[in-house]
């Protein structure tokens, strides 16, 4: 198996060095027009973002040095069923629901819309814990 077939990579540049973790602007690159995931991916649709990236132990950079930074490609598409899949299945099926018990489609997709609400509200409380799960590396 290639070693970079399963990793998302991005080449970046070190802008913050803290005592646990580094900042990394990610540069926007051609390549992502290749990715499969390019349509539903935050880092494709943006110029520049800045990453934080624990910091390695064997760590020997300075600011501005350029890196790249990875995340194992299983990863990525965990993280497109929370941000994307999930989202559109409760919107999906409360508005399905809500037609059949209400039979106003107004109302039900305003009801559907809003129950999005507690979701993201909720992936923004766990994002400590998300951010261990989907962590970027340096190379």
């Amino acid at each position: 198996m290639h070693p970079m077939k399963d990793q998302i990579t991005h080449p970046g540049r070190i802008e913050k060095i803290g005592e646990f973790k580094v900042e990394v602007n990610i540069l926007a690159q051609s390549a992502c027009s290749s990715c499969h995931s390019k349509g539903m991916c935050g880092v494709a649709e943006m110029e520049n973002k800045i990453v934080e990236v624990w910091k390695p132990q064997d760590f020997k950079y300075e600011i501005g040095d350029e890196v790249v930074v990875y995340m194992k490609k299983s990863l990525g598409n965990k993280a497109v069923f929370y941000g994307y899949l999930y989202p559109f299945l409760i919107m999906l099926a409360s508005l399905i629901v809500l037609i059949s018990i209400t039979g106003n489609e107004g109302l039900s997709a305003l009801v559907s819309l809003t129950l999005l609400v507690p979701y993201y509200f909720a992936i923004y409380k766990l994002k400590d814990r998300l951010s261990k799960t989907f962590e970027f590396k340096i190379k």
